[in-house]
């Protein structure tokens, strides 16, 4: 703990520094709790629409994948299915 300063040793810049950083965490942190809950009533829309929201779920992340990672990902699991006697 020799590397944390001592509330007395910070200067007004660092302590205004410091403030601004957090608020501007918590300022994030809100947002994304709004994104999120925008989010959620995207799906809850989408469900009422009759969309299979975890299927939707699915293609989102499977958007988010790169296609030859995703063929790759895919390979394997058809692989392990396979072998597994499920396919």
């Amino acid at each position: 703990m020799s590397d944390i300063a001592a509330p007395g040793q910070l200067t007004e810049t660092t302590k205004d520094k410091l403030r601004q950083t957090v608020a501007r965490i918590e300022r994030l942190e809100e947002e994304r709790a709004e994104i999120a809950n925008q989010v959620k009533e995207v799906y809850a829309e989408a469900k009422a629409i009759g969309y299979n929201t975890k299927a939707l779920r699915q293609v989102i992340r499977i958007r988010k994948t790169d296609r030859a990672e995703r063929e790759e990902q895919e390979a394997f699991l058809d692989l392990y299915l396979l072998a597994l006697g499920e396919i």
